[in-house]
């Protein structure tokens, strides 16, 4: 299971993943968007990869959402960290070296941070109706991003879309239907 730890170097917002990063760990993720949104002093952002062993597909949409967020709120390209060949290959596959500054070498404020500093962003949890809309919103966001993951993804986000569809409609009209 990952983890997600966060500081903040001197209004440069850090985010470091730890372990395998999946889906439940994309409510946490999605509230730090809203940190953005408030923009309190934040000059920057990094994520910070080099602990990941593992990312999923939901998790690399609320990235790219972060990424968007930071561009549009704090007019600047945030900046991940990857040192794992198979994560950076991902994220160039991804279509994240249009959005992200990609370096595979420490930033100044990582290489600051002690472990004290970091802090564990608390887990989020949310309903399931709330995480499939957070899934369907993450795989949208990876769509728009190159027409592989279009293709990639359509699939996917129609299942999702017509499960949504269907979980709006009251029981008693489906058995019906």
């Amino acid at each position: 299971m990952g983890k997600i730890l966060f500081a903040d170097q001197d209004g440069v917002q850090v985010l470091k993943f730890e372990g395998d990063v999946r889906v439940c760990l994309g409510p946490t993720i999605s509230s730090f968007l809203n940190c953005i949104d408030k923009n309190r002093g934040i000059n920057a952002v990094v994520i910070d990869l080099r602990e990941t062993t593992g990312i999923d597909s939901t998790s690399l949409g609320l990235l790219a959402k972060i990424s968007i967020r930071s561009q549009d709120k704090l007019k600047v390209l945030p900046t991940i960290v990857s040192t794992n060949e198979d994560i950076t290959r991902v994220l160039l596959s991804m279509g994240f070296d249009k959005i992200f500054v990609v370096d595979s070498k420490t930033p100044r404020c990582c290489a600051e941070l002690g472990c004290d500093q970091l802090g564990e962003l608390p887990a989020e949890v949310v309903s399931e109706a709330a995480l499939r809309q957070q899934v369907l919103e993450a795989h949208r966001t990876l769509m728009q991003l190159n027409d592989n993951n279009l293709v990639a993804f359509k699939d996917l986000v129609a299942a999702l879309e017509q499960e949504q569809e269907s979980s709006r409609v009251p029981p008693r009209l489906r058995a019906n239907g």
